[in-house]
């Protein structure tokens, strides 16, 4: 079965916050957060030691916070894996927050208290304001994720990992495991530097579930926090 590495890019000085990061800013990572990508580059090796990998392929969100983790992870990869291609995707970017970039939570909460309550009840059909809904995002990032994962079933020996975003990845991991998308704000928790690994076989129905929202050994460095 072909493995896929779901992965949220380390930590920021806004995801340190717990502020919202979107498209608006491009930040790289923190000193610590940079540390933790390199944790995060190991911790996918010993996992890829019990998986069948003869080709490999890291996709990347356009995002520098996504690119320097993948970069970490590229480093360790290289001298593990055989015929190793990188590539990065426009649809994979994170959600775009509008009007609340930058902004925490209770922030978002006094500015807009209605549309932030609907937010918060279904962001997949709700907007940010003047940005996207949670259906937005798996609109350009679903068919993304769709190709690889067909390329991942045809061959038992094929993985992926894919470097994205604190909503893109809780929006697949929630189809993916057949959670409401409504929910998957609510149901789903991802840290950044977490990731998850599943794997699909061609004529089997949905993945087979290896992890979920794991963190390298060590644990999460430098405040690295959930954000909206």
């Amino acid at each position: 079965m072909g493995s896929i590495f779901l992965v949220r890019h380390a930590t920021t000085a806004a995801s340190a916050a717990g502020a919202n990061l979107g498209q608006a800013s491009d930040p790289s990572l923190t000193s610590h957060g940079q540390v933790l990508a390199t944790r995060l580059g190991r911790a996918i090796v010993l996992e890829l030691a019990a998986l069948p990998h003869d080709e490999m392929r890291l996709i990347s969100s356009l995002a520098r916070r996504c690119l320097a983790t993948a970069a970490a992870i590229g480093a360790a990869l290289e001298a593990d894996a055989a015929g190793l291609s990188t590539s990065v995707e426009d649809g994979l970017r994170e959600v775009d927050y509008g009007a609340w970039e930058g902004l925490t939570p209770e922030e978002c909460r006094r500015r807009d208290p209605e549309l932030r309550a609907a937010w918060e009840a279904d962001p997949y059909v709700t907007r940010a304001p003047d940005g996207e809904s949670g259906q937005e995002v798996a609109a350009r990032a679903f068919p993304v994720l769709d190709v690889l994962e067909a390329w991942l079933a045809a061959v038992p020996s094929r993985a992926a990992v894919v470097v994205s975003h604190n909503h893109v990845v809780r929006l697949r991991l929630a189809a993916l495991l057949g959670i409401p998308l409504p929910d998957y704000r609510r149901r789903l928790r991802v840290e950044p530097g977490s990731y998850s690994v599943l794997t699909f076989a061609s004529g089997v129905d949905g993945p087979s579930v290896r992890r979920i929202a794991a963190m390298p050994p060590d644990g999460p460095i430098g405040g690295g926090t959930y954000n909206a």
